[in-house]
């Protein structure tokens, strides 16, 4: 049973007046900067580290054992949501914690997951 929201009940489907105007003073770069961040939240993993974060921080092993997976791995996927500026990072001792860097993702996940989830 496939639970996706169609396209048509979508609320971007049917682009209102304030959409079109935001987007029409979007620079390219702009655009370009906002589709590669997206990007890298949708790999499931990262996906799946964002929401773990959510409002707190965690260090990288701490994110492995609650994923399920390797440091390795783990660390390769915080790197690249870090170089985007989606994550935070702090050094204590030996330890790097991590957590996100706009607490508005968490919202935007949030709001993704009421709409697709629900």
């Amino acid at each position: 049973m496939d639970k996706s929201v169609p396209l048509s009940a979508s609320p971007v489907a049917v682009a209102s007046p304030e959409w079109k105007s935001m987007v029409e003073h979007w620079s390219d770069k702009e655009i370009e900067l906002i589709a590669s961040r997206i990007k890298a939240v949708a790999h499931p993993l990262r996906l799946a580290m964002v929401c773990l974060l959510g409002d707190r921080e965690l260090t990288v092993n701490e994110i492995c054992q609650a994923i399920g997976t390797t440091q390795p791995n783990v660390s390769q996927h915080l790197s690249l949501l870090h170089d985007q500026h989606l994550l935070t990072s702090r050094k204590e001792a030996n330890r790097v914690y991590y957590s996100i860097g706009d607490q508005r993702l968490g919202e935007i996940i949030g709001m993704l997951q009421g709409i697709y989830c629900a």
